[in-house]
């Protein structure tokens, strides 16, 4: 796919291939089950972060599959719910890395907006059912999302959390961009080791100065 300058550029270019059509066609027949995110929210990361704005990828696997959680960005709740296990375990790598308070509100729209790109591999779930819309087409969707990413013009930082978001590791090659890998955040897996003290918020934040960009204010 040739190179596009923004996100619209990019669902016009892909608007006719048939697994975006699938999805499209999956979307309305799911919809009549109880799905997550609001059918409003799926496409929710491309709208709050531009493409030609993003400086960080953090990839997620499936929303939230309870209710009042998802909301369209990876890893992110609404500011009243309780922070899920795995958004307070990077909470805590977070605060131990930058050396900065615990944060308490699990609302990720204030990173989206400064250009982390909360993308989620599959973007809907029905409820109580995780990984239940693992299908082809979004994984279709999803390398060419990161193929866009990577020959984006700017510098971008990837974090590949867990053995899914690893996966999408082949498909970033250019020489501006940074790729840090880490087990994924969840109690079972962070717990094991891998994820507490690599220090990634800290890392990007020095790759964007190396190339004299506003650091992400995390905290």
């Amino acid at each position: 796919m040739k190179q596009v300058r923004t996100w619209d550029e990019f669902f016009e270019n892909i608007a006719e291939t048939m697994y975006f059509q699938n999805i499209q066609t999956f979307l309305s027949s799911a919809y009549q089950k109880k799905v997550y995110p609001k059918r409003d929210d799926v496409f929710k990361a491309f709208t709050l972060t531009p493409l030609e704005k993003v400086k960080v990828v953090i990839i997620g696997q499936d929303p939230y599959h309870q209710p009042g959680q998802a909301m369209g960005l990876a890893f992110s709740v609404p500011s009243r719910e309780k922070l899920p296990p795995s958004l307070r375990n990077i909470f805590k790598e977070m605060s131990d890395d930058l050396q900065a308070p615990l944060r308490e509100d699990g609302d990720l729209t204030y990173l989206a907006k400064q250009g982390v790109f909360l993308y989620n591999t599959i973007l809907t779930v029905e409820e109580g059912k995780p990984l239940s819309h693992n299908i082809s087409a979004y994984e279709s969707f999803t390398s060419e999302v990161l193929k866009t990413l990577n020959n984006a013009p700017q510098p971008i930082v990837f974090l590949l959390w867990g053995t899914k978001a690893k996966e999408y590791r082949k498909y970033i090659n250019a020489t501006n961009k940074l790729v840090l890998t880490a087990n994924h955040p969840s109690p079972l897996s962070a717990n094991r080791g891998g994820f507490f003290g690599t220090k990634h918020f800290s890392k990007t934040n020095e790759f964007l100065a190396k190339y004299g960009i506003n650091p992400i204010n995390w905290v």
